[in-house]
């Protein structure tokens, strides 16, 4: 059993590639290091560096390939409004790419990598696979037509699949593997007080226990298994449903990942604070139930150990 992980050598498809191996399963990565970092693709794992755009490449990559982890993308849901062609061809128009060439090998089970980005702001402070989807950058309807390309396709063909949407992927669970993102909150924390700068807090007035906003952080350790479950339901024939949430159900404030970070670093630093950022929501949290049922999905660390686990990985020169 082999499984091809689009996107297999950034901060997320690192970690499922190591979630596979660490499972029995065989991986092959395709990524064209466009954000991913080569050094993250572990050693004796088979490495195509290219863009899902290159058909060619992608069928040498999909050659003895059972299934296929799709991550790969523009994940940067900010930017991509001002770069809607660019997020729109690597999100949408690659996937088609991928799919026409696993239905040429006759590939039938893919895991995709969605996100809770296709809620956008929901009114809903629980969010569950019913709540109506409202993405607010072409990001998050990058990731709504990649679910639909899957539902159409699977209507024309055999293919299987499910799509996992979730929220803010935090930690580390492999100290050579770290978020690189600049617009991740963790990241942007390690980084300042690595240079011994001060980590600021954006809105101190939402109605909230501490009045930051609260927002559901799940550990990359934890996600990465949950694409190994969906992987191997495929495999086995069983019928999952188009999506799943990947969340806690309770959330965490920027505060208490302040508060985190002091505790995990032994650096006594006190944040500063300044006005919310326009259409920061105050408090979305993920229901993550039905992957508990179909995946064993679970939220196995505390905040310290998600932090902690950040921190340990995070490159201190």
């Amino acid at each position: 059993m082999t499984w091809l992980v689009t996107g297999g050598a950034g901060y997320i498809g690192a970690h499922v590639v190591r979630a596979f191996r660490n499972d029995g399963i065989d991986v092959v990565v395709i990524d064209d290091l466009s954000s991913g970092k080569a050094e993250f693709v572990p050693d004796g794992v088979p490495f195509v560096r290219a863009n899902l755009l290159d058909g060619a490449a992608v069928r040498e990559a999909l050659e003895g390939v059972d299934g296929v982890v799709h991550l790969a993308g523009f994940k940067y849901a900010g930017v991509s409004v001002q770069r809607p062609l660019h997020t729109y061809t690597q999100n949408v128009t690659a996937m088609v790419s991928l799919l026409e060439a696993m239905a040429d090998k006759e590939i039938r089970n893919l895991v995709f990598s969605s996100s809770a980005g296709v809620y956008g702001t929901p009114k809903d402070e629980v969010v569950t696979e019913d709540t109506a989807p409202d993405p607010q950058s072409p990001y998050g309807e990058s990731k709504l037509i990649g679910e639909w390309l899957l539902r159409d396709q699977a209507a024309a063909t055999e293919l299987h699949h499910t799509s996992l949407r979730y929220f803010n992927v935090v930690g580390s669970g492999d100290p050579t593997v770290y978020d690189a993102s600049p617009y991740n909150l963790f990241p942007i924390v390690c980084d300042l007080l690595t240079q011994g700068k001060v980590p600021q807090i954006y809105g101190t007035d939402h109605p909230t226990p501490d009045g930051t906003s609260v927002k559901d952080y799940v550990h990359v350790a934890d996600l990465a298994r949950a694409h190994v479950a969906a992987a191997r339901a495929l495999e086995s024939g069983k019928t999952l449903e188009p999506v799943y949430n990947l969340g806690s159900g309770t959330g965490t404030s920027v505060r208490e990942i302040m508060d985190a970070a002091r505790r995990v670093t032994g650096i006594d630093f006190t944040p500063t604070e300044g006005p919310r950022r326009p259409g920061d929501p105050s408090r979305v949290v993920a229901n993550g139930d039905l992957a508990t049922r179909d995946l064993g999905w679970q939220n196995t660390f505390s905040v310290d150990e998600m932090f902690a686990t950040a921190w340990e990985a995070w490159p201190k020169n």
